[in-house]
């Protein structure tokens, strides 16, 4: 069931429980979990944190923690299942999903006693009527029962008159079997319609800085949370960009409302003070924390569009940074070293040069933010860092580690944490421009006809890295976007794209993604989720459908030919 009133229907009712928090592990859940922390704190509610990297994970969770608890929040998980058929929970549970995962289960949507979903209805969920989809079978069983009940009653009548009775009850008892079967098919079709693609709504961070909004408890922390939210689904492509501008507008009138708020002198000048502010910053990954040459040539933006992975790319680049007027040695140091007069009005120079080499839209609208005098932020800084602490694979930690130490790099007090994160992100995205440039170089990308398929092989550079989803959509996306630059083949350039990459050596077995076709207008649906579910269905396949996205699965090494030949065949 959709709650309406958040703080009544939410807020309210478990203010005075113990809750269990289930938490995925993305950076949208992590900020949405610091917001709903912070207003537990506040109101001194008890509440227990646990992260669940997937279905058995969270099935897990549930089972050790049913005896204590009665209400559970679930966030980014949950949504797109039908919750009590996966956990089989007692009557006495509730659950409370905050999840951007679409499309939402009908029978979630239609559950009005333990189910309750923090799901902003001005998504386009176009969830089918109830009527179309469920149906009570008791009607039709009673229409049976009184035919055969008169049939039996008519045994004293005379004979012609009973079968003339006897054919209309037949007669009724086929229309309505008939009727039955049409409106089984139907369903069939209504809901094959509705859960066909995979896609993301309202980011969690933002629904619940909402609530803190609605209570009036909001702070620029969870503010600030709220956007690493948003910008965390900008950059891992879960949204559309109507819908992150549209997003970002909101956002930016609560930072307005917040600055204005905080305008009085002693706040201003101080040094742990926090400032909020709306950039239109340039497209160009940690920039500010690593030097400008480094990050044109591992943001995905830049390096696909002047191809850096060949001799002419690298020429392009060459006269890029000529045309920019920039000397060399200013463009390889780090960006806090460089001179004040150039840092001034650089990106306006970028902007000039850029729209002139064809990136005409190397500006995005961001918020900035600032920790006192000396610390700087983008929120898509934070995103980085915050996902290469999440998926740290340096040190063997456990997940749950990597979990606590990516929330806590979150808070501003943990900036040593946040530097980390940093330098750890500028390893991945280096990672990730090498893998691409190998993969491009070395033909590794292969039409299979309905969809093109690349596959690392064991032994790759920082293949480990690659087991993790997030840096493997990450990957995906930039691999794609650099393909369809490179390519000449024009249908190839609309083809989606299926990766795989080794996940667990010892049980033979390897993650697989699957992304939509690379376009500017995309509205970012996904069609693997059902494809991988059906191809694995028809060929015996050993696979596990564990993520919480269903375009994500783990599939044994042996039948990567079958089901990849199945997949062929059901998207041809």
């Amino acid at each position: 069931m959709f709650v309406t009133d958040i703080r009544r229907e939410f807020y309210e009712v478990v203010v005075n429980q113990r809750v269990a928090l289930l938490v995925s592990p993305d950076i949208d859940s992590l900020c949405a979990c610091k917001i709903l922390q912070a207003l537990f704190h506040c109101d001194q509610v008890q509440y227990t944190l646990v992260p669940v990297t997937g279905w058995q994970d969270l099935g897990t969770a549930f089972i050790e923690h049913k005896e204590q608890y009665r209400y559970f929040v679930l966030i980014n998980c949950g949504a797109n299942v039908d919750l009590l058929e996966t956990l089989q929970p007692e009557d006495d549970s509730i659950f409370f999903i905050c999840d951007t995962h679409r499309p939402v289960d009908v029978v979630n949507v239609y559950n009005d006693t333990q189910i309750k979903l923090l799901i902003k209805q001005d998504d386009d969920l176009g969830v089918p009527s109830y009527d179309d989809i469920f149906r009570d079978d008791e009607e039709d069983e009673e229409g049976d029962g009184e035919d055969s009940g008169n049939e039996s009653d008519g045994g004293s009548e005379p004979s012609g008159k009973r079968r003339r009775f006897d054919e209309g009850a037949v007669e009724r008892r086929i229309e309505r079997r008939r009727a039955k079967r049409e409106w089984e098919a139907r369903r069939r079709e209504i809901l094959f319609d509705y859960e066909q693609y995979e896609y993301h709504g309202t980011s969690a961070a933002m629904v619940m800085f909402e609530l803190a909004w609605v209570m009036t408890k909001d702070t620029k922390d969870m503010l600030w949370w709220s956007i690493i939210g948003l910008t965390d689904q900008w950059i891992h492509d879960r949204i559309t960009h109507m819908k992150y501008v549209t997003d970002i507008a909101t956002l930016q009138r609560h930072v307005s409302r917040h600055n204005h708020r905080n305008e009085d002198e002693e706040n201003s000048l101080s040094i742990d003070c926090m400032r909020i502010s709306f950039e239109y910053d340039l497209r160009l990954a940690l920039y500010q924390h690593w030097s400008l040459y480094e990050s044109i040539c591992n943001s995905s933006y830049t390096s696909c569009h002047f191809k850096l992975w060949s001799i002419n790319g690298q020429k392009k680049l060459q006269e890029f940074l000529a045309d920019m007027g920039l000397p060399l040695k200013q463009v390889q140091q780090k960006f806090n070293s460089m001179d004040m007069s150039i840092k001034e009005n650089l990106r306006e120079v970028i902007e000039e040069s850029s729209n002139k080499f064809g990136m005409k839209d190397i500006r995005v609208q961001t918020f900035g933010v600032h920790f006192g005098f000396k610390n700087r932020f983008l929120a898509s800084d934070v995103v980085h860092a915050a996902t290469a602490l999440l998926e740290n694979v340096e040190k063997d930690e456990s997940p749950t580690d990597n979990f606590i130490k990516a929330l806590d790099c979150l808070s501003r007090c943990n900036l040593d944490q946040l530097h980390l994160g940093i330098n750890l992100a500028k390893k991945k995205l280096k990672a990730i421009q090498q893998t691409v440039a190998s993969c491009i170089c070395t033909n590794l990308i292969l039409s299979q006809g309905p969809f093109l398929y690349c596959h690392l092989l064991e032994g790759t550079p920082d293949v480990k890295l690659f087991s993790k989803p997030m840096a493997l959509t990450l990957l995906c996306k930039y691999l794609l976007k650099a393909f369809v630059c490179s390519t000449r083949n024009k249908r190839c350039k609309v083809l989606p794209l299926i990766m795989a990459a080794p996940m667990d050596v010892e049980k033979g077995s390897v993650i697989v993604l699957g992304i939509p076709p690379e376009s500017d207008t995309s509205d970012k649906k996904n069609f693997f989720g059902r494809a991988f579910e059906k191809a694995a269905e028809s060929t015996g396949s050993r696979t596990l459908h564990d993520h919480f996205d269903t375009s994500i699965i783990e599939l044994k090494m042996e039948d990567r030919g079958k089901f990849l030949d199945a997949l062929v065949t059901l998207l041809s």
